[in-house]
């Protein structure tokens, strides 16, 4: 076939003509088969394209969209150059090898574009998916067009200056540490990001609290060098993700799965007015339902231990706070500022607004509670308390 159109050419241009002029029309003959490859190999991967958008499956959709497929078609006349430059331009070794080099670069780049555009339609078909979502894999995937991209430079430049790959890479190797100093932080990103995900510390659409970086909302994107945090006003905070592996950060992502959030909160109660319970007080608290009979039955009281038994009771009651969690209302070590008395509890409810609520709620009770049983909760004066003692 060759030998066959190395003799049509030579009949169709005849031999008194220059040479750079038979050169200029085989290379537009050349131009022209080439084009007319590419529009063929598109019309068969259009046919392709219906075939696969009418399978049941969606995955071949996202793999062999028309963007991959486009990029296909690009590979079909550079190898019907690369099989006619011998016949067309053999005689001229000059010509061919500048010609030879030159398809095979595009060859080159067309595969490398093939691979990177599959990456990303795996990316995408996987990110779409609500079992894949959460993942971290983004930066895999940089990862790999990565490699392909370098791995297309030296192979690129191994054409360009005749040596090996090899030779390129033990060329490399003298100056990694150069290397490694601009490409610090990729390296540092990649190596997070396989620890993250490998050991599922983070996925996209976690909450995350991050210490000193201002980071407080949900993990939106995980690259190699970047995790993009939308704080809960709407600001986008950016994390190197080594700094998540070097640090500490808190992600509340088991909170979300276990179905429970904890509250965890204290009042101070001034300890002057601790004290036992007059019979009369006590018959008060029980008329409205404050004492249990076993509590108004058992003789002298002490109004801060009633006050704790009472107030388990009524948070235990709410339909939110789990009953399958601790529960508990207990003295802390005094201090300054009064004797704390903590509240520990967990909510069913993990949306904020809702747990939000539901705590107030219950705190509400609670403020409101506190000067039933005779306690005062202690609070620094202010400038009003004061006011009194000024006009004495």
């Amino acid at each position: 076939m060759l030998d066959y159109l190395r003799h049509v050419a030579t009949e169709i241009i005849p031999a008194s003509w220059p040479s750079w002029l038979s050169i200029v029309i085989l290379c537009a003959g050349v131009a022209l088969v080439a084009v007319l490859t590419y529009y063929i190999a598109i019309y068969f991967l259009r046919i392709v394209e219906k075939v696969i958008s009418r399978t049941p499956t969606t995955w071949d959709d996202d793999l062999l969209n028309r963007r991959i497929l486009r990029a296909i078609s690009q590979l079909a006349p550079a190898i019907t150059v690369n099989w006619l430059l011998p016949a067309l331009f053999g005689h001229t070794p000059q010509t061919f090898n500048l010609l030879s080099t030159l398809t095979s670069f595009y060859i080159l780049w067309a595969v490398i574009h093939v691979l990177t555009v599959f990456v990303d339609n795996l990316y995408g078909a996987m990110s779409r998916r609500p079992k894949f979502k959460a993942y971290a894999v983004k930066g895999f995937f940089q990862m790999f067009k990565i490699i392909f991209i370098g791995v297309g430079v030296i192979i690129g430049l191994s054409m360009l200056i005749g040596k090996t790959p090899m030779t390129i890479l033990t060329a490399l190797g003298a100056s990694a540490a150069v290397l490694s100093l601009v490409f610090k932080d990729t390296i540092l990103g990649l190596v997070a990001s396989v620890q993250l995900t490998a050991n599922h510390m983070l996925h996209r659409g976690d909450w995350i609290i991050v210490p000193g970086l201002d980071a407080n909302g949900e993990v939106t994107d995980i690259s190699l060098t970047t995790v993009k945090v939308r704080n809960w006003d709407n600001s986008v905070t950016t994390v190197p993700p080594y700094s998540l592996i070097s640090g500490p950060f808190r992600n509340y992502s088991p909170m979300k799965e276990a179905g429970a959030r904890r509250v965890d909160r204290a009042i101070y109660i001034d300890i002057n007015s601790v004290r036992y319970l007059s019979e009369e007080e006590v018959d008060s608290l029980a008329a409205e339902g404050f004492l249990s009979e076993e509590e108004r039955n058992g003789g002298r009281a002490v109004n801060l231990g009633l006050m704790r038994r009472y107030l388990e009771r009524l948070i235990g009651g709410h339909p939110l706070v789990s009953s399958s969690s601790t529960l508990m209302v207990r003295q802390l070590e005094p201090t300054p500022s009064g004797l704390p008395v903590q509240m520990y509890f967990f909510i069913t409810d993990t949306n904020w607004v809702a747990y939000e609520h539901c705590a107030a709620e219950i705190m509400d009770e609670i403020y409101a509670t506190v000067s039933r049983f005779g306690l005062r909760i202690f609070q620094t004066p202010a400038g009003t308390d004061l006011h009194p003692l000024a006009k004495k």
